[in-house]
């Protein structure tokens, strides 16, 4: 993969915030892991919808990442650009859905 979007370097930087606030971000990291956990959803469904989600938050770091956890966790790339191309869907919708707002801007103006 090519270094398109944040320098990878600088996810080592996160390391920073464990030296600040250690019991803060371990939490973090034990809740990640149980969310992540199996449970009603699979591991990779569990993936699938967080690469979903990072598409439509636009982080790089959390598009890869849970790429290759979804990769790791059984997922193929027909599955991967599905789930790619609902996130695709939701925030298209959503700028639809927001449309009632110009439209009823004008109507009042």
């Amino acid at each position: 993969m090519t270094d398109c979007y944040y320098h990878k370097e600088s996810a080592k930087k996160l390391g920073r915030l464990f030296e600040l606030k250690p019991d803060i971000i371990q939490s973090f990291i034990e809740f990640d892991n149980k969310v992540f956990a199996e449970g009603a959803l699979s591991t990779k469904t569990k993936e699938l919808i967080a690469v979903a989600v990072a598409h439509v938050t636009q982080c790089p770091y959390c598009i890869a990442a849970h790429t290759q956890r979804a990769k790791k966790a059984g997922a193929s790339l027909p599955e991967l650009v599905e789930a790619i191309l609902v996130a695709a869907a939701l925030r298209a919708g959503g700028a639809l859905a927001h449309s009632c707002i110009s439209i009823e801007a004008v109507e009042e103006a």
